[in-house]
């Protein structure tokens, strides 16, 4: 059985650093045998089909042939179409009253990651922002942008997701994601 999938690489090309281009990004999944390979904007978003299940090891044999290609590591996440469409059905925030710039999910890789790694941020200091948890997922309600946020940089700080990578994106992105993982599965 054939799983559309959506690889979330962080941190490339932003500001000159780690160049990835989308076409081979395009190129390494088909090489690892994956179908359907569709890339979005150029940030480090593919969608993929694959007859492979376990999330964690596509996510790895993503990293080693990036590594191996470009010879830097790239945290890369991969996720189903299915379990995006839950992050967007689950969103507690009002998606569709607000900008896709306002509202941002971060996704997560490696252990759980449960609300006590966040208690030293106090919420009630950076309102009318507002983040909540979600299933491996962070939502980021920032009405000014990301670039704005004095939240969002809070929870980017060093040290706060120590041992976990994540990566994060916007609303539209979000939602253009589940649109293509839900295409190439039809």
């Amino acid at each position: 059985m054939t799983t559309t999938y959506a690889a979330l690489l962080r941190g490339i090309n932003v500001g000159g650093a780690k160049k990835v281009p989308m076409a081979d990004l395009r190129k390494i999944l088909g090489e690892l045998g994956h179908g359907d390979v569709k890339t979005y904007l150029n940030s480090g978003n593919a969608v993929f089909s694959s007859t492979a299940h376990d999330q964690d090891a596509l996510a790895a044999d993503l990293e080693a042939a990036i590594e191996e290609h470009f010879g830097f590591r790239v945290a890369c996440m991969v996720r189903s179409g299915s379990y995006l469409r839950s992050v967007l059905e689950a969103c507690p925030f009002p998606a569709d009253e607000l900008e896709g710039k306002q509202l941002h999910a971060t996704f997560f890789a490696g252990p759980p990651v449960t609300a006590d790694r966040f208690a030293s941020i106090d919420q009630a200091s950076f309102l009318p922002e507002e983040f909540r948890l979600g299933d491996q997922v962070l939502y980021l309600y920032a009405p000014e942008g990301l670039g704005k946020s004095q939240l969002g940089a809070a929870l980017s700080r060093p040290g706060l997701l120590k041992g976990v990578d994540a990566t994060s994106r916007n609303w539209n992105t979000v939602k253009a994601l589940v649109r293509m993982t839900e295409a190439a599965g039809a």
